[in-house]
């Protein structure tokens, strides 16, 4: 799907310029101060110093979103082709391919702007790979996109997943339409340490499932032998399935949407753990005042809300819905039982989160302690501050 890409000159204002220098990825729309000529998404932008002229770093334009330049390199005279985009590409599968094998066959292959493809996310399941667009100015390397994958994965599967953004303003493209493979099913089973899990690469979230925490929910299985569990915001079950696999004699799934508890309840009767699975579908704060009301504890409990923080305006209510789901589930452990609570939102300092957190869980329960912390898994690398969103505690 090629398209005809332009170069334009561009100049920062300092603070952006000074960020370019420091390997920087993104440059707000307000921080050009000048640009050679007009530019459509997926114009090559050439940003230079504005005193000097410079050559700083090459990027991509794109004309629908606030980071309006996605930076690529700070190599001069870097040609931004197919070959390119292979590299990149390839570059990221090499630091991730030792970690695949028949007990872990999903993966994140790129992670944005932290394998220097900002804006693209290229997820595996076993045989089929989503690739999903949060920018534009990636529509002209789709076939090379393609290309990459079918050389380095052997997928017989490749799905086109799009944010609203992308759908929005690219009506050319389809969210979950076919890349590569001939009417294939966007229903598919994976492997993750020991559990299986289905899921829907079309109508799932993100691009189906939540890869990020694969560790975590590891760490889980490996403590839930003939433990009660309590999975808050389960999703599908992913921490609910491991508990499950790890021998828990009780794992009750809690979420809002009763289609993802479905999809929970099927994930456990693939495991052959359904006799020891409940669901409840509502409100997760309600569901926990009603369950500590009624006296219940559970031996392990996990809440991973979705993010409660959008934009830096709502870091300060995301840290009070924090505080209340600390609180309420530190209510639910049972003695020498464990507390794990985690937090998406990368608007959320991890130093703020943790204290927040702490302090609230101390205040019900002075006994339990903050023993671990964990962040993001291999294939979830950080590059730039903004690139770090995942942060989990255990408390025991």
């Amino acid at each position: 799907m090629p398209i005809q890409r332009n170069t334009i000159a561009v100049k920062l204002k300092p603070a952006a310029e000074r960020a370019v220098r420091n390997s920087h990825p993104w440059v707000f729309d307000e921080s050009i101060t000048k640009m050679s000529k007009e530019a459509v998404t997926g114009d090559l932008a050439v940003i230079f110093d504005s005193k000097k002229n410079k050559f700083l770093a090459i990027g991509m334009y794109d004309a629908e979103s606030p980071i309006r330049v996605k930076v690529l390199s700070s190599e001069p005279g870097l040609k931004i082709d197919d070959q390119w985009v292979f590299h990149q590409i390839e570059k990221a599968f090499w630091i991730r391919k030792d970690y695949l094998n028949e007990s872990l066959d999903s993966c994140r292959i790129v992670y944005g702007e932290n394998d220097g493809l900002p804006g693209l996310i290229i997820d595996k399941y076993a045989d089929k790979v989503v690739v999903k667009l949060y920018s534009g100015i990636w529509i002209g390397f789709l076939d090379a996109i393609v290309g990459a994958l079918r050389r380095m994965l052997q997928s017989n599967g490749i799905i086109l997943r799009l944010s609203r953004n992308v759908e929005k303003n690219f009506t050319e493209l389809e969210n979950g339409s076919i890349l590569y493979g001939d009417s294939i099913s966007s229903i598919v089973q994976f492997n993750e340490y020991g559990v299986t899990f289905e899921v829907d690469l079309i109508n799932g979230h993100k691009t189906g499932f939540f890869l990020d925490h694969r560790h975590n929910r590891y760490a889980l299985q490996q403590m839930s032998k003939d433990k009660t569990v309590l999975d808050v915001f389960s999703y599908a079950g992913g921490f609910s399935m491991h508990a499950l696999v790890g021998g828990a004699t009780r794992v009750v799934s809690v979420d809002v949407s009763k289609q993802a508890l479905n999809l929970a309840k099927h994930n456990a009767i693939i495991n052959h753990a359904e006799a020891n699975h409940e669901t409840i579908a509502g409100d997760a704060f309600a569901i926990l005042q009603d369950l500590a009301n009624q006296g219940e504890i559970f031996d392990r409990v996990i809440i991973d809300p979705p993010s409660f923080a959008k934009k830096a305006s709502e870091q300060e209510k995301a840290l009070v819905a924090y505080e209340r789901l600390a609180k309420l589930g530190a209510e639910l452990v049972a003695n020498d039982g464990v507390l794990i609570l985690a937090s998406c939102s990368s608007r959320v300092r991890s130093e703020d989160f943790f204290r927040v957190v702490d302090k609230a869980v101390n205040s019900i329960n002075p006994r339990l302690r903050l023993y671990s912390k964990t962040f993001h898994d291999f294939d979830h690398p950080v590059t730039f501050p903004e690139g770090s969103y995942l942060k989990c505690g255990y408390w025991k």
